[in-house]
């Protein structure tokens, strides 16, 4: 049975766990792999590592990384970061990755989600969004290279042809509001929402556990990731990482 998912995602640069703030000034908050021993503990529901430095860089994934990451997780993790071919995804599979994200690719040749999809399976295959809201008109449009290059490309349009193509979910990010921890931008959720029927992961702006219980409570089956919710603790922002109880999740969810 499907049911909501709630999910860290850790960015990883220099080999380092980071936080950004609207995609900038990543802050280094600690060592990925120990992040992860710690979410083992305490049994999140799926884990999401994504490489900033690998489209930038134009490189490909760190593959040594991944194998260090997929041996340590015990929950579903789906990696993102420098996929460009299926050959390299295939790779990360084989080192017990469950899913492969992507992004800048399959915005520059959305075929690339057809063929990833035909090759390993739709249910595998990720894409991410980096949504920004444009200040005149109000359009969602979508951005590639860690916010750095606007497509212009509309970010419902574009999630609809991505489902047409094959993709087993999207993840969509607000970029305005990455790191800020005021709450999930609704308004882009909704329009993304209601254009597509794949599996929808929301990102960005998460910042108590009651904005988590917002989203899941009101369009039900749906992701709720977040990055500096699970890696900060209090108003001062200290390292902590974090996730919440079965009993805090429960209490969270008024779904029927």
């Amino acid at each position: 049975m499907l049911r909501p998912r709630i999910i860290p995602c850790l960015l990883v640069k220099d080999k380092g766990l980071v936080k950004t703030v609207n995609f900038k000034n990543p802050k280094y908050v600690g060592d990925p792999i120990n992040a992860v021993r710690i979410f083992n503990e305490k049994e999140v529901d799926e884990l999401m590592v994504v490489d900033i430095d690998a489209t930038g860089e134009n490189r490909g994934p760190d593959y040594k990384m991944i194998e260090y990451l997929a041996a340590e997780c015990r929950m579903p993790l789906c990696y993102g970061g420098g996929v460009k071919t299926v050959e390299q995804a295939q790779r990360i599979f084989g080192l017990g990755v469950e899913k492969v994200a992507v992004s800048s690719s399959a915005v520059e040749n959305p075929e690339f989600v057809t063929r990833l999809a035909e090759q390993v399976g739709s249910q595998s295959i990720v894409v991410v969004l980096d949504v920004k809201k444009r200040l005149k008109g109000g359009k969602y449009e979508v951005w590639t290279h860690n916010g750095q290059k606007n497509t212009e490309k509309c970010a419902v349009a574009f999630a609809q042809q991505l489902e047409r193509l094959g993709v087993g979910e999207i993840v969509v990010n607000s970029i305005d509001n990455d790191g800020i921890m005021k709450g999930y931008d609704l308004a882009l959720v909704d329009k993304i929402r209601e254009s597509i029927s794949v599996p929808l992961t929301v990102l960005g702006g998460a910042g108590s556990l009651q904005d988590i219980g917002q989203l899941i409570n009101k369009y039900g089956i749906i992701g709720a990731a977040a990055g500096s919710l699970f890696v900060f603790k209090g108003i001062y922002k200290a390292v902590l990482i974090n996730y919440p109880s079965r009993a805090e999740k429960d209490a969270l969810i008024t779904l029927k």
